[in-house]
C-alpha cells in the first residue's frame, strides 16, 4: 500500500462539509447533493478516514439536557516543572473538563469546564487547585454563547430552541 495520500480536492471538501453539517447523512444523500454516486462517496469517505482527515463521527449533545448548566473557562498557571503530559493526566481525571489545551501567553493551559451549578464548579476548581504543580487559576464564567450554532454551545436547530424555550412574556406570566 502506498504511503502517499491522494489529493484533497473540492469534492472531498464538499463531502466533509456535508458530514459536518449532518454526520448521519447517507452516501446517497451526499452524492445527490454534490453530483457523485453513493459508491463514489463511500470510496472517498473511506479514503478520508484512512488518511485521518475524518477521524470519527459523533453526536452533538445539548449540555443542559445532561444537567450541565454552568460553564466556565479556566486559565491554569503551573510551576515550571509541570510538563504538558502531566497536566493531561490530571485533566483526564475530571469528567467536568470538556476540553483542555496548552496555550501561548501567560497561562500554561486553558480548561473548558462544565458543571451542574456554581457550587459544583467551585468544587471542581478546588480539586484542580489541589495538584501540587498548579500555582494559580483564573476563571471566566460563560454568560452566553455568541456563536450558538457551535459545538461548544451544544448546538441544536433553531426550531428546537423555539419549541423548548417559552416566549419571554409567557415565561414571565408563568412565574407570577
Amino acid at each position: 500500500m502506498s504511503t502517499k495520500s491522494a489529493p484533497f480536492d473540492e469534492l472531498d471538501r464538499k463531502i466533509v462539509a456535508a458530514l459536518i453539517e449532518n454526520g448521519r447523512a447517507s452516501f446517497a444523500e451526499i452524492g445527490s447533493t454534490i453530483g457523485l454516486s453513493p459508491t463514489a462517496v463511500k470510496r472517498r469517505v473511506d479514503r478520508l478516514r484512512e488518511n485521518n482527515v475524518i477521524t470519527g463521527f459523533s453526536a452533538t449533545v445539548r449540555p443542559a439536557a445532561l444537567g450541565w448548566l454552568t460553564e466556565a473557562y479556566v486559565e491554569v498557571y503551573c510551576d515550571s516543572a509541570a510538563p504538558p503530559r502531566r497536566l493531561a493526566e490530571v485533566v483526564r481525571n475530571h469528567p467536568e473538563i470538556a476540553a483542555a489545551m496548552t496555550v501561548t501567553g501567560g497561562a500554561d493551559a486553558l480548561l473548558h469546564v462544565r458543571a451542574t451549578d456554581v457550587e459544583h464548579f467551585e468544587e471542581v476548581l478546588e480539586r484542580i487547585r489541589t495538584e501540587p504543580f498548579i500555582r494559580k487559576t483564573i476563571s471566566y464564567m460563560v454568560l452566553s454563547h455568541l456563536l450558538p450554532d457551535s459545538p461548544e454551545a451544544g448546538a441544536r436547530s433553531s426550531s428546537d430552541d423555539a419549541r423548548d424555550r417559552p416566549h419571554p412574556q409567557k415565561r414571565a406570566a408563568n412565574q407570577r
